[in-house]
């Protein structure tokens, strides 16, 4: 069987710091090695995509040498940490950029979601932007009219369908564009993490459409996600992005393993603050920050396992309904163990302004492991925003008294439960 999708020897480069390609004299001295059919001069001055460190060249690659094959029917999970070059692999498979040097081949027809509004025109009607897409698809208007009432169900937005896209919420944008790629019928369909844009109903709903259409319809599926929970029951083979390379390909419970191996020591989000942008604000509310430490600590120090630790989560609150703050607490693996959420647990919940909710886990409850935190606010029942791994961090193993160490628990959750003896006395 052919592959539907073949990447050889794939690399783009980016210039640092300027907008196109830089001064005239190196579009002058492209052009000249262009025209003696030589190699462009500036390859060779490109670094290694480590966004942490300072380049002197000016130039970095954000891609170098991918070499990939996907077979028809596959589910393609790619993960990797924040810069490896996902998004920017699947813009090049999606055609909004060029390799730099490198070739792309594919048979059939390539559907995509990438980000918020990707596709979209904004002045255009809803219902315009889904005939305009299935146009540039290559379906006729008798295709597209067959779908189009699966396609806004699907979405939600029935109300809006007539109304201009650039008055659509975010969460608006990614339903109708994740309906609309996925139900006009692509053999190839890529999903990047905009998916975490939608509240929690909408991914689930997103997830098995995406299952459907793999096993059913035998369509091939790329999906990037820092998911890991979504990756696992989505994909069937995994790749492993770090720095513009391919670290791994395989299984994707090993591509996994791999990926929290190498994250865990260095990856961990104690705090973040959300103080600058617009990112999580809604007309609910606006997240300002989110942390967890040790009771008697200060953010990001260790937090150690016979240590009390607090989550403290601080957002204004612009309307005076209740909302409920929830955490779902997951494993180093995405597997989730427990969700905790303040529904009668705090008081005042009519108050607007600036709030700060935070749950208090008992020591000794979590072991000495690695975890992740989605972070989502409830109104009414219903899910108004979402955030999947907004904290990532690890529990160091307590000091054990001499004589008293008999090996690390198994599992990772060691609540102190209650025991009583009696005797028949």
């Amino acid at each position: 069987m052919k592959p539907i999708i073949k990447i050889d020897n794939l690399s783009k480069m980016y210039r640092l710091g300027v907008i196109g390609t830089g001064t005239l004299s190196h579009d002058l001295n492209r052009w000249w090695h262009k025209v003696r059919g030589k190699e462009d001069p500036y390859l060779k001055i490109g670094e290694a995509n480590v966004s942490g460190d300072k380049s002197d060249s000016g130039y970095v690659w954000a891609l170098k040498d991918i070499n990939l094959e996907v077979m028809p029917g596959e589910v393609l999970g790619i993960i990797g940490k924040n810069g490896a070059g996902k998004s920017t692999l699947l813009k090049i498979l999606s055609r909004v950029t060029g390799p730099t040097t490198g070739s792309i081949s594919y048979r059939g027809r390539m559907g995509s979601l990438l980000e918020v509004g990707t596709g979209f025109h904004p002045e255009l009607t809803g219902r315009e932007n889904i005939f305009l897409n299935g146009a540039i698809l290559g379906m006729t208007k008798t295709e597209i009219s067959r779908k189009f009432d699966e396609i806004v169900d699907f979405a939600g937005v029935e109300r809006y369908i007539d109304t201009p896209v650039k008055r659509y919420s975010s969460g608006m944008k990614v339903r109708l564009g994740f309906a609309v790629a996925a139900h006009l019928e692509p053999e190839i369909l890529v999903v990047d993490e905009v998916l975490a844009v939608g509240d929690a109903e909408f991914q689930k709903k997103a997830i098995g459409k995406m299952q459907d259409v793999s096993t059913k319809d035998g369509r091939t599926i790329l999906f990037v996600s820092h998911n890991m929970a979504a990756v696992k029951s989505l994909c069937t083979r995994g790749v492993l992005l770090s720095n513009g390379q391919v670290e791994f390909s395989g299984k994707i419970e090993e591509t996994i393993h791999k990926y929290i191996d190498g994250v865990e020591d260095i990856n961990n989000i104690y705090y973040r603050s959300f103080e600058k942008g617009n990112e999580y604000q809604i007309n609910e509310l606006k997240l300002h920050s989110i942390g967890v430490r040790s009771v008697d600590k200060a953010f990001g120090k260790p937090i150690v396992q016979d240590e009390e630790m607090v989550f403290e989560i601080t957002f204004d609150k612009n309307v005076p309904d209740d909302i409920v703050t929830n955490l779902r607490f997951k494993d180093k693996n995405g597997e989730y163990l427990f969700v905790s959420n303040s529904f009668n647990k705090v008081s005042n919940t009519n108050k607007q302004g600036l709030i700060t909710h935070k749950l208090f886990v008992q020591k000794n409850f979590l072991n000495s492991e690695s975890f992740s935190v989605d972070l989502m606010f409830i109104k009414a029942k219903k899910s108004i925003l979402l955030i999947n791994d907004v904290l990532f961090f690890t529990v160091q193993p307590k000091k054990n008294t001499v004589g008293s160490w008999m090996g690390k628990t198994k599992g990772p959750l060691t609540p102190d439960f209650k025991w009583y003896v009696e005797t028949g006395n």
